[in-house]
């Protein structure tokens, strides 16, 4: 392999990778058979360099980009987009007899919007699954927004509460960081998260404030997904925990489409207990 570094994964990211897998095998096939559909487009928003380290065998296992494009039947077009060029040349590499895919090397929120995006249209019979796996609160609200207008994108999205957790949950919000708020605003959409994340009870003395759950903050995010993204389907997201059983994040599968909210409900709920 090269100089490039590649992300030591453990078991619950192999039991994405599975799920990813899984979907987009189901996605392609349907897609495939609708004459109406003139492209089926894979993205893949934090690509990295298309394989990782497991850390229970120490040996290299294949990632989503790579997964994608062994997809049967093959997607019309596959977009991978990853900010480190080291991640970004090997992709190169790695799909370089493949003339249907394409490389960037850059922010994803600026590059989805004016290169990618445009391509899949609902009125052009363009449709695509989007994987928008961030390490941590790196993704705007705006790109969640615009897949959910445009009704003909599908989104797997990595909802990074361990990093919520770090840098924006307090137990005193006066002690959050200023520059954390707005990352905070700009993955949420607004700042209404803090009315989530900080609820208030009445108390003896006046109004008390206390922390909300992860399991709480989810579940509004949800609603956030289904009532101001406008997707018509959003399952209850599959909680992804390290080794202690601490869930890191929370992968969430948004559409418009009922038969793949379908799919996926059953693909979580084949997964949704394993290493417990």
């Amino acid at each position: 392999m090269s100089a490039v570094k590649h992300d030591e994964v453990g078991y619950w990211t192999e039991v994405k990778l599975d799920i990813l897998k899984n979907y987009a095998a189901a996605y392609s096939t349907i897609m495939a058979k609708q004459r109406s559909i003139k492209r089926h487009i894979y993205i893949d928003a934090f690509a990295g360099a298309g394989v990782h380290i497991s850390k229970n065998t120490g040996n290299y296992i294949s990632g989503s980009p790579l997964n994608a494009l062994l997809v049967q039947p093959p997607f019309s077009e596959l977009h991978f987009i990853d900010m480190d060029g080291g991640r970004a040349e090997q992709l190169r590499k790695m799909a370089k007899r493949h003339t249907n895919v394409h490389v960037y090397e850059g922010d994803c929120n600026r590059i989805l919007a004016e290169k990618v995006f445009p391509s899949c249209h609902y009125e052009s019979y363009g449709r695509a699954l989007c994987l928008l796996d961030p390490y941590g609160l790196h993704l705007n609200w705006s790109v969640m927004a615009a897949a959910g207008a445009m009704k003909s994108v599908e989104i797997f999205l990595n909802f990074p509460v361990m990093d919520i957790n770090m840098n924006v949950l307090r137990h005193d919000r006066a002690k959050v960081a200023d520059d954390q708020k707005a990352r905070m605003d700009a993955f949420w959409g607004d700042s209404s998260w803090s009315q989530v994340a900080y609820p208030q009870t009445e108390g003896l003395f006046g109004p008390l404030e206390e922390k909300t759950t992860n399991d709480q903050l989810a579940a509004a995010f949800r609603e956030r997904l289904r009532s101001v993204a406008g997707f018509e389907c959003v399952p209850e997201p599959m909680p992804m925990r390290n080794t202690n059983k601490a869930v890191v994040y929370y992968l969430y599968f948004a559409s418009q489409n009922h038969t793949g909210a379908r799919i996926v409900s059953n693909i979580f709920k084949k997964h949704r207990n394993q290493g417990l």
